[in-house]
């Protein structure tokens, strides 16, 4: 019995300290001055107005991506498990969810399709 308690704590133990970066960027979000900055800097280095963090399997990702495709707005997509700089752009906006976007310098945490639809005007 105490072999499998201690089992589950050193197994609960490394999944925390593998999770170590997600749950200090939780815990500790970036002031919102910093993430315009970095928004700001990060928007700059592509043309397209939107810049979109996703995964292949977020379904709100997808929507996001359709909504784009039919209002005819181009937009620059990281995907975060297949790009290591989409990740790291991603964890200093204080990304904790996806999709994460940049509409026109603004970020924007989920699919919200009025806030992003009010940011590309």
């Amino acid at each position: 019995m105490n072999s499998k308690i201690i089992l589950g704590v050193l197994l609960i133990g490394l999944f925390v300290y593998q999770k170590r970066d997600a749950i200090d960027v939780y815990l500790n979000p970036p002031p919102p001055s910093v993430i315009e900055q970095r928004a700001a800097e990060f928007a700059d280095r592509h043309t397209e107005p939107v810049v979109l963090y996703a995964t292949s399997w977020c379904g709100y990702c997808a929507k996001a991506r359709a909504l784009f495709e039919e209002q005819g707005i181009a937009y620059f997509e990281y995907d975060i498990e297949e790009s290591a700089v989409g990740d790291e752009q991603y964890k200093a906006l204080g990304g904790n969810g996806v999709p994460l976007m940049i509409v026109n310098n603004q970020v924007i945490q989920g699919f919200k399709k009025k806030r992003i639809l009010s940011a590309l005007n």
